[in-house]
């Protein structure tokens, strides 16, 4: 995505072509117009250009807030997500489970991303708009380097997004994004484009229990290993008493040397 723009591929036919209003003004057939049990789906494109009736997957045409589509139940967003700042850089932890509603959709989503190779951002609220932005994130960052041949800071990249999320403020996106990166450096970045740095930060349902554990004692002055022995707990505890955290904890740990993961823990094990 980033290559496309600066070697223009973003002006050949072919996504120009994509990107024009005949394609983007879609409609979806109404319940009665039902063919062999399958709806029809139609879109504002003429014959000379060479498309069919049925060339669009009907997923990527159906609409949420469309009434022939409706929501089989109310969208709910439940997670734990952690990160603080002590004197070896920043440790980043958070649970693998996706719920909604009251189900559990994935037992192993990633909700701590890599976006550039010294930042690293988790995911909490609705799992398609947080995926979505921090691709559109490492797409700038990435961007960002190629024209400048210099890396964005974390104070910057978390900023930016802030500015992409505030024209958004008061709609259904829903994201809650916590950057972390080397300096060290922690910002918290909300849908409605709020923007904070800090030293600690817990969001999602479980992040009552995790402050409970995190606010126990200092933090500064903990080793990389003790460090991650607290964030490990902090979300174990978290997982033990929100229904919607569990499975797995995934860790990050955020140097001046870059981010480093450390292996994938099953929760489970331990109850």
């Amino acid at each position: 995505m980033a290559l496309q723009d600066v070697c223009g591929f973003s002006k050949t036919p072919l996504v120009l072509r994509w990107n024009s209003p005949s394609w983007s003004s879609v409609t979806v057939g109404a319940p009665h117009g039902l063919d062999g049990g399958r709806p029809t789906w139609r879109h504002a494109c003429s014959d000379k250009d060479g498309c069919s009736e049925n060339s669009l997957s009907p997923f990527l045409l159906a609409s949420p807030s469309s009434p022939s589509v409706p929501l089989p139940f109310s969208l709910s967003h439940g997670t734990t997500t952690l990160a603080f700042v002590f004197q070896g850089g920043v440790m980043v932890a958070a649970d693998t489970r996706a719920s909604c509603s009251g189900l559990i959709a994935c037992p192993e989503v990633h909700k701590v991303m890599p976006v550039h190779s010294h930042l690293v951002a988790t995911a909490s609220g609705s799992g398609a708009d947080c995926m979505f932005w921090q691709r559109v994130l490492a797409r700038e960052c990435r961007l960002y380097q190629l024209r400048n041949h210099r890396r964005l800071s974390v104070g910057g990249a978390a900023k930016l997004l802030s500015h992409m999320l505030h024209p958004f403020k008061g709609t259904k996106l829903c994201s809650r994004t916590k950057m972390s990166g080397r300096g060290p450096r922690l910002y918290y970045v909300c849908s409605d484009g709020t923007f904070l740095q800090g030293e600690l930060f817990s969001v999602g349902s479980g992040s009552p229990y995790a402050y409970a554990v995190l606010d126990g004692g200092p933090r500064w002055g903990l080793s990389v290993g003790d460090a991650c022995v607290l964030a490990r707990e902090a979300v174990f505890r978290a997982t033990h008493r929100d229904a919607y955290s569990g499975n797995c904890v995934d860790i990050f740990h955020i140097s001046s040397q870059g981010w480093r993961r450390r292996e994938r823990e099953d929760l489970r094990e331990d109850t």
